[in-house]
């Protein structure tokens, strides 16, 4: 990938003194934001034949407890061979300007690249965002597209540790840390619209945002899929057909209540009030619905 003037790119190569080391706070845990995700893979889709992965920066915020949020990303041009790897350092900068001017509140929290392949050249980057974000430790979030054979898509975050007594920069282990994708109540709907698309990417078909009734109505068909699901788990438990697991009993609980004490003192009857109430008053959303519909079709007619 042309990388520009060539001022504007840093070679990253067996130069530095040593791993750059970070006295911040370890990362504890990453959240990925669903806009970060969808910008890498678009990234990814647009890059050229001849690159085999793709990088960039991970804008987001850090919590004191060492929680690290990713809410966007941006693409940094780089290009690797047999013999060194270049970023361009200008353009890496320029981008997170801009950025910064519009959210001032999210900084740089690592980098980005796709593939699970992590070799010298991953560490020399990985050393490279860590002078850009210390004193906090950089991260890693490793996105496997899923398109190569035998691989499956997902996402990893991973830290950078030091190896040796002198630690040099391409001499990096990458630590896996806790990653989870989230997203807000406000994502929903996009994310709804975008899972409920033709599978025919050809088709000229578009999927229009769907109601408030229709959301409500779709939200209760899962809730109701899900409560299937877990009724029949239990029940082949029970029946000695499955094998329990503690795990999912403890989530079980958690939602039903948090001891038996809550169960025997009514709090799931209260709970089981207020889900027969929503219900009730879906139907009833529906059914007033219904007759509106109606009575408008007899005055047009």
């Amino acid at each position: 990938m042309p990388l520009g003037p060539p001022s504007s790119a840093i070679y990253l190569q067996n130069v530095a003194p040593g791993f750059t080391s970070t006295p911040g706070r370890t990362p504890t845990s990453v959240t990925v934001h669903p806009v970060a995700l969808f910008s890498i893979l678009d990234h990814y889709l647009r890059r050229n034949d001849a690159q085999d992965r793709v990088i960039g920066t991970l804008l987001g915020t850090r919590s004191e407890n060492g929680e690290v949020e990713v809410r966007s990303a941006f693409a940094v041009l780089h290009s690797e061979t047999a013999e060194q790897v270049a970023v361009d350092m200008e353009y890496h900068r320029t981008m997170y300007d801009l950025h910064h001017k519009v959210n001032p509140k999210e900084v740089i929290v690592g980098w980005y690249s796709t593939g699970s392949n992590l070799n010298t050249y991953s560490a020399l980057i990985q050393n490279f965002y860590s002078q850009e974000t210390a004193p906090h430790q950089a991260i890693h979030l490793a996105i496997n597209t899923g398109v190569e054979e035998g691989q499956q898509a997902g996402v990893k975050a991973y830290v950078g540790s030091p190896v040796g007594v002198n630690p040099k920069p391409e001499n990096c282990v990458f630590v896996p840390i806790p990653c989870e994708l989230r997203f807000n109540d406000a994502e929903r709907s996009g994310l709804d619209l975008l899972t409920s698309a033709p599978a025919n990417s050809g088709s000229a078909t578009f999927t229009n945002p769907s109601s408030d009734l229709e959301l409500l109505e779709r939200s209760l068909q899962q809730l109701s899929d899900m409560l299937d699901r877990v009724l029949s788990y239990v029940q082949s438990v029970l029946a000695g057909e499955v094998k329990g697991d503690a795990a999912v009993g403890r989530y079980l609980m958690d939602a039903l209540g948090p001891s038996t004490e809550d169960l025997e003192k009514g709090e799931f009857n209260s709970h089981l009030q207020d889900t027969l109430m929503v219900s009730y008053l879906a139907n009833l959303v529906r059914s007033q619905a219904e007759v509106s519909s109606r009575l408008a079709l007899v005055k047009a007619s």
